[in-house]
């Protein structure tokens, strides 16, 4: 493959990362093989870094009523919408691994209302989507439906904040010019070998 440029920022070398830092790059990288592009993009302001995976950790690691694999689908379908290529193949990746789905990602991407997945993943998919479009008409019906499907509070507000930060994710990638790293493209495509 031809070498394209990280960001249209400047990206900054790992060992000029500020320590905290360097150390959540290095982690990440032992751990999936790989540096994710997004963490050296984003490390042009190490304030704002700080910031943004501070809140994406606290939204994504935490207990909830929502699924790994669904905080993921949420991504991938309202980044889809936002035409976030970074977020997509990358975040379309992890969904692929967490379902254990070769074919999930792609659906959600491309029309989650025609994927395997369930009504309850849908019903939750339509409300992620409102959230992106059309935020200010969301209204109690919205939050009726979901509880309909088995979504308490807490968890409906977790799909709108995923929802929201993912929106500032998907625009600051389009903006900065993001490239997906080309490891995610194969990731969860094929059985691992044992």
């Amino acid at each position: 493959m031809q070498d394209y440029p990280v960001s249209r920022y400047p990206v900054p070398e790992l060992e000029n990362l500020p320590d905290d830092i360097r150390q959540l790059v290095v982690e990440i990288q032992e751990k999936s093989g790989f540096v994710p592009n997004v963490f050296l993009a984003l490390a042009h302001r190490p304030d704002e870094f700080r910031a943004f995976f501070a809140y994406h950790d606290a939204l994504m690691k935490k207990s909830s009523g929502l699924s790994d694999a669904e905080r993921e689908m949420i991504i991938v379908a309202t980044s889809s919408h936002n035409q976030c290529s970074y977020c997509v193949v990358a975040h379309g990746a992890i969904l692929r691994i967490r379902e254990k789905n070769p074919l999930i990602a792609d659906q959600v991407a491309t029309n989650y209302r025609k994927a395997d997945i369930t009504s309850r993943q849908k019903a939750m998919l339509d409300f992620a989507l409102k959230m992106a479009v059309d935020s200010y008409n969301v209204c109690d019906a919205d939050i009726d439906i979901l509880g309909k499907h088995g979504f308490n509070k807490e968890d409906i507000w977790d799909i709108a904040a995923i929802v929201a930060l993912f929106s500032l994710s998907n625009r600051m990638a389009n903006f900065a010019a993001i490239r997906p790293n080309d490891e995610f493209y194969q990731l969860g495509r094929l059985p691992k070998a044992d």
